[in-house]
């Protein structure tokens, strides 16, 4: 079951191409490991992983959930990548006052 599940994720990977990242999935038990890595090697940026269950592969409304699942996960993953962010400069900011850099 597992290898079929995998198969109809990597189907539904295949019908989305983006320009700054590439997919791939994997066997996670009975789950499915969802990759998203980035196309470019610099600046040098993480992998994303996240895990589709069992109950979300075998919903008959699958591939509806594994985009909206995908899309999220996009956001999240591209919101990681910032480098510096408003909150970051307060952060540094309360790190002076207190001496720690």
């Amino acid at each position: 079951m597992t290898s079929d599940r995998l198969e109809r994720v990597r189907e539904q990977l295949r019908l989305y191409e983006h320009p700054l990242v590439e997919f791939d999935a994997l066997g996670k038990g009975e789950a499915v490991e969802v990759i998203i890595r980035p196309r470019f090697s610099d600046p040098p940026v993480h992998t994303y992983y996240f895990e589709l269950h069992p109950r979300d592969l075998d919903d008959t409304l699958f591939e509806w959930a594994f985009q909206r699942q995908l899309f999220d996960c996009l956001h999240d993953y591209l919101v990681e990548m910032f480098v510096r962010t408003p909150q970051h400069r307060k952060e540094h900011q309360q790190m002076e006052r207190e001496g720690k850099l």
